[in-house]
C-alpha cells in the first residue's frame, strides 16, 4: 500500500504530454504540484502565512521565486563554491514573468504573506521551463484554497514561415521571427512579453489570440484537478463597521481638495497638494486608533476614482492632454565628450541619460546557464536611482525591476543591431534615469537608440518605444497614449510597445484587472503605432541615422582571417609571440579558433603595426618578391635570414655580393638588416634567397626588366 494519495491530470499539448501531479511531494505546503512537459519538470509549492498583516492597503504581500538547479541538466555549478548562489538574470526574469499574471487575481483585502516557489528539477533542453513553471504556479494556487481568482495558463508563441507555432522547442526559437509569451484566464489576457523582428501590429495581435486559445485546455485541466482535490477556500474577515463611516467622512471632507490637486499639471506641485490633502485626511482621525489605519488606503481609492472619472467623462488628463497626445519631447546627442556615444532623451517629466561604450572580445559577457556557456556581445543596463523621483533611498545592486526594464529595452533594440561580421565590437549601453514620471523603460529604448547611433553603431533602423494605459469602468474604457506615473498606478493597464516605423520589435503588457479584450488591445496597438511614429520624428531631428564613423575615443577593430594552421605561429610557444605583439604595439589582439583575428587599438598606428606584424607571420614567401629580413645565423657556406614572419631562408655565399666572398663573417653579422629576393626552394624544400640581386639601399630589384623583350626602335 502506497504512502501517498496522488491526483494526476494530463493532456497532449503542442505535440507533447503535459502532466500535473499532486499529493506525493511537499505535502506540508498549502499546495504542492509537479508539472512535467516533455522531460522538463518543475515543482511548485505555495505557502501563505496563517495571520494577516495589519493593513487596509490595496497591497498583496506576494513573493515569487523561480530557482534553477544545475542538476536539472546534469551540470555542476561553476564558481569556487560549486553550488547555486544568488539568482541569475534569467531566474529573476522568470520570477517576474510568473508574478505579473497571478498578482492581479488575488482577492482585494487578502493581506497574508504568500510565497510561491518554483524549482526546476529536470530540463530536457528542448522545452522552455518558464511556461511549465507558470502553469505549476497557477495549479498550486488553485489547489491551495487561497482567494485566487484563477486559474491562469501561459504559452510561448513563435512565428515561423508565416505560421504561428505553439511552444516551439528552444533551438527552433532562433529561427522564429517572434518569441511571445502570453498568459491569461479563460476570459481574457493578463500579460504579454515578446521580442519580434519588426512584425506588423496585426501579426502581434494574432499571436496573442492564438496563444490565448491554445492554452484553454490547460486551464480546463487545472479546473478538473481542483474539482477533485482542492482545499477548502480561506475565509476573509469582514470589514469593520467603522470602514464605511471613514469612507463617507473622507468623501465629504476631502473630495474637493483632491479634485483641485489633480487640476495641477506639474508633478511635484501636484504631489505637494495631494500630500496636504492626505495630512488633512489623517488629521480627521488622529485620535481614533481603530479608524486611522483605514485612512490611507481609502484616500488612495479616492485618488483613483477622481482621476479615472475625469478621464472617462471629459477625455482630458491630469496634465491637460487628450487621450492620444504624446508629451513634449527633446533629444540631444553627443553630450559626454569622452564617451563613445551618449544621448539625453526627455519626454515630459521623464528623462534618460544613455551612454554607449564600444569594447573588444575581452569585454564579452560570459553566461553560464543550464544550456551551456555562451557569450553576449550586446548588453543594456538600466538604473533607477531614488533621486529620479525626488526620494531618498538605498543605492546598490540592481533589483528585479531594474533587471526587467533593462531586458525589455534590450529586446526592443536587439533585432536592429548589426551582427558580429558587420560590426565586430562588444557593445554596452547604460541608461541612467535622471527623472521619472512614467515609462522610463520606453525612454530608455529611445535614448539607447540615439546613443548607439551617436557611437557609430550601424543600426538597421531607429527604434522608439511608448507606454499605453487604460481606464475601464464596466463596458466603458479609454486607452491612454504615453501614460504618466499616476495614470500607471491608478489605471488598469501598462502596455509598452517598441519598434521601428515599419513594425514592432518588443511588447510588454501588464493588466491590473482580471483581463482585457482583444478590442482594447487592438485600440492600444493602433494608438501606440501613431505615438511611435511621432517619437521617431522627434528623434530624427537630433540624429536621423548612425554616424559614419565611430568615436575617436573608441578602439578601432581590424579583422583579419588567417589559416587555422597559422594560429600557433601567431600565438607562439606559451603565448610568447602574441604577448610581444601586444607589448610592443600597444594593440589588443584576439584570435578565435576559426582563424578570425581581431586587432583593437585607439591609436591607428598601433593597430596598423600589429596588423603588419601578424601579416608578416602568416604570409607565405612569394617567388620574386623583395623582403626586408634579419641575419640570424652565419655559416661558412652562407647566411640564414629571417625574412617572412617565422620563415628563414639561406643566402648562399655566391648570392651575397656580385663579387666573390671569401669569408661570410667579413661581410655580414648576426642581427644585420638586409634586403633579400626570394628565389624559390631547393630540392630539399629549403627557401633560397639572394642579396646581390637587390639594391641594398633602395630595395629595388636589380633584375627587373631583364627578361622583358626590348622595345623596337623605329627609324
Amino acid at each position: 500500500m502506497s504512502l501517498f494519495k496522488t491526483f494526476t491530470r494530463q493532456i497532449e499539448w503542442g505535440g507533447r504530454t503535459l502532466k500535473i501531479e499532486t499529493g506525493k511531494i511537499g505535502k506540508q505546503a498549502d499546495a504542492s504540484v509537479i508539472v512535467t512537459y516533455g522531460q522538463t519538470m518543475v515543482h511548485c509549492a505555495v505557502c501563505a502565512a496563517k495571520t494577516a498583516m495589519e493593513t487596509y492597503e490595496d497591497f498583496m504581500p506576494l513573493t515569487v521565486n523561480y530557482i534553477e538547479k544545475a542538476y536539472a541538466a546534469g551540470r555542476i555549478p561553476g564558481g569556487f563554491f560549486k553550488r547555486e548562489g544568488k539568482p541569475s538574470e534569467l531566474e529573476v526574469l522568470t520570477s517576474r514573468l510568473i508574478d505579473r499574471p497571478i498578482r492581479p487575481l488575488f482577492v482585494k483585502g487578502f493581506h497574508h504573506d504568500t510565497q510561491v516557489t518554483c524549482t526546476l528539477l529536470s530540463h530536457d533542453l528542448k522545452n522552455n521551463p518558464d511556461i511549465v513553471a507558470m502553469i505549476a504556479a497557477s495549479a498550486a494556487l488553485t489547489l491551495s484554497g487561497l482567494p485566487f481568482l484563477g486559474p491562469i495558463a501561459g504559452a510561448r508563441i513563435g512565428y515561423i514561415d508565416g505560421e504561428y507555432v505553439l511552444n516551439p522547442e528552444m533551438k527552433k526559437v532562433k529561427d522564429s521571427q517572434l518569441e511571445l509569451v502570453v498568459a491569461g484566464t479563460k476570459d481574457g489576457v493578463l500579460m504579454v512579453e515578446s521580442e519580434a523582428k519588426e512584425l506588423p501590429e496585426s501579426v502581434m495581435l494574432g499571436a496573442v489570440k492564438f496563444g490565448h486559445q491554445a492554452f484553454q485546455p490547460v486551464i480546463d485541466m487545472i479546473i478538473s484537478l481542483a474539482e477533485e482535490c482542492a482545499k477548502e477556500p480561506w475565509e476573509l474577515p469582514p470589514m469593520p463597521a467603522e470602514y464605511e463611516q471613514v469612507k463617507a467622512t473622507l468623501a465629504k471632507e476631502i473630495t474637493d481638495d483632491l479634485k483641485a490637486a489633480y487640476k495641477i499639471k506639474a508633478k511635484l506641485e501636484r504631489q505637494d497638494a495631494i500630500g496636504k490633502a492626505k495630512e488633512k485626511a489623517l488629521a480627521l482621525f488622529a485620535d481614533n486608533e481603530v479608524c486611522m489605519p483605514m485612512v490611507e488606503p481609502l484616500f488612495h481609492d479616492m485618488e483613483a476614482q477622481i482621476l479615472r472619472a475625469d478621464v472617462l467623462k471629459t477625455g482630458v488628463r491630469i496634465d491637460g492632454r487628450d487621450t492620444k497626445t504624446v508629451r513634449p519631447i527633446e533629444c540631444e546627442v553627443g553630450i559626454l565628450p569622452k564617451a563613445h556615444g551618449s544621448a539625453l532623451f526627455t519626454r515630459g517629466e521623464t528623462q534618460a541619460l544613455v551612454v554607449t561604450t564600444l569594447g573588444t572580445g575581452d569585454d564579452e559577457q560570459i553566461v553560464d546557464d543550464l544550456t551551456g556557456e555562451y557569450r553576449q556581445t550586446f548588453m543594456l543596463h538600466y538604473n533607477f536611482p531614488p533621486y529620479s523621483v525626488g526620494e531618498v533611498g538605498k543605492i546598490g545592486s540592481p533589483g528585479r525591476r531594474e533587471i526587467g526594464h533593462g531586458k525589455l529595452a534590450w529586446r526592443a533594440i536587439h533585432p536592429m543591431m548589426p551582427n558580429a561580421e558587420e560590426f565586430p565590437y562588444t557593445v554596452r549601453v547604460v541608461s541612467e534615469i535622471m527623472e521619472s514620471n512614467g515609462s522610463s523603460s520606453m525612454a530608455t529604448v529611445c535614448g539607447s537608440c540615439l546613443s548607439l547611433m551617436d557611437a557609430g553603431v550601424p543600426m538597421k533602423k531607429p527604434v522608439a518605444g511608448i507606454a499605453m494605459g487604460l481606464i475601464k469602468e464596466g463596458s466603458d474604457f479609454t486607452v491612454l497614449t504615453d501614460i504618466m506615473g499616476d495614470e500607471d498606478h491608478l489605471g488598469d493597464m501598462d502596455f509598452k510597445v517598441a519598434g521601428t516605423k515599419d513594425g514592432v520589435t518588443a511588447l510588454q503588457m501588464d493588466i491590473k484587472i482580471t483581463s482585457i479584450t482583444y478590442e482594447i488591445m487592438e485600440q492600444a496597438l493602433k494608438q501606440a503605432h501613431e505615438g511611435r511614429i511621432h517619437i521617431l520624428g522627434k528623434m530624427a531631428e537630433a540624429l536621423a541615422a548612425p554616424r559614419a564613423d565611430i568615436s575617436v575615443n573608441a578602439p578601432r577593430i581590424t579583422t583579419l582571417v588567417i589559416d587555422k594552421d597559422k594560429i600557433r605561429d601567431v600565438i607562439g610557444t606559451g603565448g610568447k609571440v602574441i604577448r610581444e605583439i601586444v607589448e610592443k604595439t600597444g594593440a589588443k589582439v584576439d584570435i578565435d579558433d576559426d582563424g578570425v583575428v581581431k586587432i583593437a587599438a585607439v591609436d591607428g598606428e598601433s593597430g596598423k603595426a600589429a596588423l603588419e606584424w601578424i601579416k608578416g607571420i602568416v604570409s607565405e614567401p612569394e617567388v620574386g618578391h623583395i623582403y626586408t629580413g634579419k641575419v640570424v645565423k652565419i655559416m661558412d657556406f652562407g647566411a640564414f635570414v629571417n625574412f617572412c614572419g617565422p620563415q628563414d631562408g639561406l643566402v648562399h655565399v655566391s648570392e651575397i655580393l656580385p663579387t666573390r666572398v671569401a669569408k661570410v663573417s667579413d661581410v655580414l653579422s648576426e642581427g644585420q638588416i638586409v634586403k633579400v629576393k626570394c628565389l624559390g626552394t631547393d630540392n630539399r624544400g629549403k627557401i633560397k634567397l639572394s642579396m646581390k640581386r637587390v639594391d641594398q639601399e633602395t630595395g629595388a630589384d636589380l633584375e627587373a626588366g631583364k627578361n622583358e623583350p626590348k622595345e623596337e626602335v623605329k627609324e
